[in-house]
């Protein structure tokens, strides 16, 4: 389109009208929203969201996008308009590790949208405990950090609870250091324990003589840091902007790529997109070459394993359980003989959830 003769009022009046156009084309979309949601109840399925079906739109989306706008910027206003039409349904109970301004927070509003109904949790277990208990629909947990490795602790619980994985985001991780204070007045730094290991050279290198205290999250972080006169606190600019604390340094992580891997827990099973995971747990009979052979059917089938962590057994000593993330959905045909094979190798087998790719 030509705009280099229009002057500044006929652009600005050119993208009124466009403007209206979009506006209307969301009013019809939400009335096709809605209408699909009163057919469901007709039909009585009471399920509204299905992390499938809004995977395949998102990646259809980015892939017809004529820019100028990124794939990533599309597909997140896209996310935010399927999530306000969910909300006209019904609004998704989301738990994560609070309080405000986590990146757990971060990563359930880049996959569920704003409109969903987000609840702060203390901790990692109680996530697993709301969803089981039905006070929350999912729960979003973080699972590994690209620098810092897995959390254990999700692991664990993971086999714990009878639940589901129904989906993943990967978040970009930046670090701020943040206070109301002048850096030369910090004597406390309040820093989550991962936050401190993926900040460690910085810290070194720009307050080798500041005491850190260990905080249950990034939040709390930014809580305490507006408490303590003499504190800060290492979080995210969105914890800054809730708890009105400055920014001192941005980006002090020492992995420019610094990126964390979270997941989505649920009850409900995902059909197959073709751009799936499926993650497991399993435990070899315990002899020689017992991990090998629980290895080979990915490997003679050419399936693509994409990670694989042990885990000490509980129930017993020195004997161990390993899980293992894998491209693929358990209801592919390809992939599900596969699954049967590992199974019949395995002294211990459980599926944990087959769900679609993180998007962007």
């Amino acid at each position: 389109m030509k705009t280099s003769s229009r002057s500044l009022v006929e652009l600005r009046a050119a993208i009124d009208q466009v403007d209206g156009k979009i506006l209307a084309l969301l009013s019809e979309r939400g009335h096709l929203a809605h209408a699909v949601g009163e057919l469901k109840r007709a039909e009585g399925e009471s399920r509204f969201y299905h992390p499938d079906r809004e995977a395949e739109i998102l990646r259809r989306i980015m892939q017809e996008n004529p820019g100028p706008f990124t794939d990533a910027q599309v597909a997140s206003i896209y996310r935010e308009i399927i999530s306000a039409g969910l909300a006209q349904e019904e609004a998704l109970q989301v738990a994560y590790l609070g309080p405000a301004g986590t990146f757990s927070q971060m990563a359930a509003q880049k996959h569920f949208g704003r409109s969903a109904a987000f609840q702060p949790t203390g901790s990692i277990p109680e996530i697993f405990r709301m969803v089981d208990g039905g006070q929350a629909q999912f729960g979003v947990v973080p699972v590994e950090n690209s620098t810092e490795g897995s959390v254990n602790l999700t692991l664990d619980l993971l086999l714990d609870y009878p639940l589901q994985i129904c989906g993943e985001v990967q978040l970009r991780i930046v670090h701020n250091l943040v206070a109301n204070i002048p850096m030369e007045q910090i004597r406390k730094v309040y820093v989550h324990y991962q936050t401190r290991a993926q900040c460690r050279q910085w810290l070194a290198t720009h307050l080798p003589q500041v005491e850190l205290v260990d905080v249950p999250s990034n939040g709390v972080a930014a809580e305490r840091a507006v408490q303590d006169p003499q504190g800060a606190a290492i979080s995210t600019t969105v914890a800054a902007e809730t708890y009105a604390l400055n920014i001192l340094q941005a980006g002090i992580e020492d992995n420019p790529e610094n990126t964390t891997r979270f997941l989505v827990i649920g009850k409900i099973l995902t059909r197959p997109t073709g751009q799936d995971k499926t993650s497991l747990v399993v435990a070899g009979i315990n002899r020689p070459g017992s991990l090998h052979a629980l290895l080979s059917p990915l490997a003679d089938a050419h399936i693509s394993l994409t990670r694989i962590e042990s885990r000490p057994a509980r129930s017993a000593v020195w004997e161990y359980v390993f899980y293992l993330d894998m491209l693929g959905h358990c209801q592919d045909s390809d992939l599900t003989p596969v699954l049967d094979a590992l199974a019949a190798q395995s002294s211990f087998y459980r599926c944990l959830g087959s769900y679609p790719k993180a998007v962007f």
